[in-house]
């Protein structure tokens, strides 16, 4: 096999969240939907400078003196990377502005300083002086330790390279003012502080003033030499770091004149690379919150109420409709609390002597964590792992894990070289003697929040080879089992890498014989060198390969110059209404088709450096409901583009006579339809 490339990860990243903007530019999207749409891509860019950029420029152990010189130098992946963002800050930009003109069509109006009229001056005015005056601090910010991450400041200038710091209270008072009795029209509170400004320096003349905001590493960097609790204890001691984190980035308006960013440079010790040109507004993740406006409802996505599940939603014993036949579950169309009741009957069955379940993200409040608690009161044995470095999740999960410890269950943290990524819990029942074990293997958190817009599939399975490994498994959580001995679970660091390899390579055999040969993988994001080298192989020997990868691929297809029996790989990305989380494998192996599910994309930290565990499909009806969602979004013609070698992300060209497929919507028709047929 001749030499093929690979994308840069960091690179190819910002071509998935231009999928993002494409959504926030897509006439067909709803119109307060686009605000959506561009809230995330702001957040998405935040996490990505404040994580990404942290781990490419390495400069966390760096002397301050010698950073400056090592940023200063020309960074080639750096220099394409704020390349690629200025354009798409430039089109996000545009989006921002056609967005907000077509929601004045609608009567729904953000105000600027200068199209206000008298009377919501005098609201302003009245509103400022009163209420949000008492909460604008001044801070200085010669220290680099005063400016927070990802807030936003007011700079109010008094001369060339004179000026004052001010925290824009976002916090008390939300980010979008009403105006007064005016209908739909709201006003940034950045530019109330700026229309009043002068208020909060009554001794000197402000000249101008302007808005900041900076984005900080977002890494926790530990030491790796101590138990369990001195972990946590010290992740928790550590989240204050991520507001006095080494710099990622430095927005500044447009019009800040020069003297400015380089005396606000200069006080705050930056680089020139750190310092970047923004709009007239950060932190637009803050569209997040932009008020509900419910006789706007055609501005809005239809609704979707989630989907009672066929069988499980009506099951008066959860573990006897398991035992008879596996379960399949798909959220955000069906309802999440399916997977709440199997906890809950489990906290109340008396013949229920364990609980384990591994916990990535924890909601602050649930029916789950209400359960969990209620099987602890009732003397059930509950072991938790809680993922004490779930990015961003850290404090709440580590403020569950001490309330569980508290009422008596096994709670172990992460350790400092491993994650615990897998979306498991385990069951174990006693009935005469007998061991009975039930278990619940997904692609998404447990978080009764998330399962409203994450697209994720979840099994419930009794069968007893699947359950006793996934026993195994948490014995090596539980420390008990160092190498679990699996017959059917792929569990990564152990098999998963090993077994796929295994699959590809029999696909190859079946394609050198002349016999169809197919691999389809739907993941999020597809990263690891070998799995993309074995796929290169797969389809210069005649495999199909199928892909379709949410977020970054690294993967190069190629459709010119092909071998003479190669296979191009085609490869969509859907970007849409939910988060598309899942990640499914099939294999064609010859005819008798194999499937897994679980939460491992292929990335090297997912085969090697995390416990990842995904399920083989074993029941026929569960193996083709899971298919045939599968080939519903291989065949997306709405929502999906194509991940080319050119990241040109155009969407996927169909026939005229082609129905309109949007894999989202088709897929919710689907179970519904299913439901309608069982009831």
């Amino acid at each position: 096999m001749e030499n093929r490339p690979y994308k840069n990860r960091d690179i190819n990243w910002l071509f998935f969240n231009e999928r993002v903007l494409q959504e926030a530019a897509d006439t067909t999207t709803p119109l307060l939907e686009r605000l959506k749409f561009l809230a995330i891509f702001s957040s998405n860019l935040d996490e990505y400078f404040k994580v990404r950029i942290s781990q490419l420029r390495q400069l966390k152990n760096v002397d301050k003196s010698l950073r400056k010189r090592l940023m200063t130098k020309t960074n080639k992946t750096l220099k394409i990377i704020l390349d690629i963002v200025a354009k798409q800050q430039k089109q996000f930009g545009e989006t921002i502005k056609t967005t907000l003109s077509e929601l004045e069509k609608e009567g729904i109006y953000i105000r600027t300083r200068e199209d206000l009229t008298q009377e919501q001056k005098l609201f302003l005015q009245e509103l400022f002086t009163n209420a949000i005056k008492e909460h604008c601090n001044i801070i200085n910010i010669v220290e680099q330790d005063h400016v927070q991450d990802s807030t936003i400041y007011l700079i109010a200038q008094f001369s060339a390279q004179k000026f004052e710091t001010v925290k824009i209270p976002v916090e008390e008072y939300g980010r979008f003012i009403p105006l007064g009795g005016e209908k739909h029209q709201f006003i940034f509170l950045d530019d109330v502080l700026k229309l009043f400004a002068q208020e909060l320096f009554p001794d000197t003349k402000i000249l101008a003033s302007y808005t900041i905001k900076m984005s900080r590493d977002a890494e926790l960097y530990l030491d790796d030499d101590y138990t369990d609790n001195d972990l946590v204890d010290k992740i928790y001691q550590s989240l204050g770091q991520r507001d006095s984190g080494q710099p990622t980035r430095l927005l500044y308006e447009k019009e800040m004149p020069i003297s400015l960013v380089k005396a606000i440079q200069s006080a705050l010790d930056l680089a020139d690379v750190d310092m970047v040109l923004g709009g007239n507004h950060h932190n637009l993740s803050d569209f997040f919150t932009f008020p509900e406006i419910a006789e706007k409802e055609h501005l809005y996505y239809k609704r979707k109420p989630a989907l009672r599940h066929p069988t499980l939603s009506t099951s008066t014993d959860l573990f006897k409709t398991i035992a008879f036949k596996d379960q399949l579950v798909h959220f955000p169309y069906q309802k999440f609390d399916v997977v709440e009741k199997f906890i809950m009957q489990a906290a109340l069955d008396k013949n229920v002597t364990a609980i384990k379940m591994s916990l990535y993200r924890i909601a602050k409040t649930s029916v789950l964590t209400d359960a969990i608690l209620k099987a602890l009161e009732n003397g059930k044995k509950v072991v938790l792992f809680v993922e004490a470095k779930a990015r961003f999740d850290e404090e709440n999960n580590i403020h569950w894990g001490k309330i569980f410890q508290e009422k008596g269950a096994e709670v172990i943290f992460s350790v400092p070289n491993i994650k615990v990524h897998s979306k498991i819990a385990l069951v174990e029942r006693l009935v005469d003697d007998v061991m009975q074990r039930f278990a619940y293997i997904g692609t998404g958190n447990f978080n009764a929040k998330t399962a409203k817009i994450y697209c994720d599939h979840g099994l419930f399975t009794a069968h007893k080879k699947i359950t006793l490994d996934l026993a195994q498994v948490f014995e090596v959580l539980e420390r008990k089992l160092i190498i679990p001995k699996l017959k059917r679970l792929l569990v990564s660091p152990f098999t998963t890498r090993s077994t796929f390899m295994q699959l590809i390579q029999n696909e190859m055999m079946f394609a050198k014989a002349g016999k169809e040969a197919r691999i389809v993988a739907k993941m999020n994001s597809l990263e690891d060198s070998h799995m993309i080298s074995a796929l290169y192989r797969a389809s210069e020997v005649g495999v199909e390969v199928r892909l379709i990868v949410r977020g970054f691929c690294c993967l190069v297809p190629r459709n010119t110059n092909l071998l003479p029996n190669e296979k191009p790989i085609k490869i969509t990305s859907v970007v849409d209404r939910y988060l598309e989380h899942g990640r499914v494998y099939l294999f064609e192996n010859g005819g008798n088709q194999k499937m897994f599910m679980g939460s491992a994309d292929w990335m090297t930290r997912n085969l090697d450096r995390r416990i990842e565990v995904l399920t083989p499909i074993l029941d026929k009806d569960v193996f083709a409901e899971l298919k045939a969602i599968l080939a519903i979004q291989l065949t997306d013609n709405v929502k999906a583009r194509i991940l080319d070698e050119a990241d040109s992300n155009l969407k996927v060209q169909t026939f005229e006579q082609a129905a309109d497929n949007r894999s989202q919507y088709a897929i919710y028709e689907y179970l519904k339809n299913k439901l309608d047929e069982k009831d």
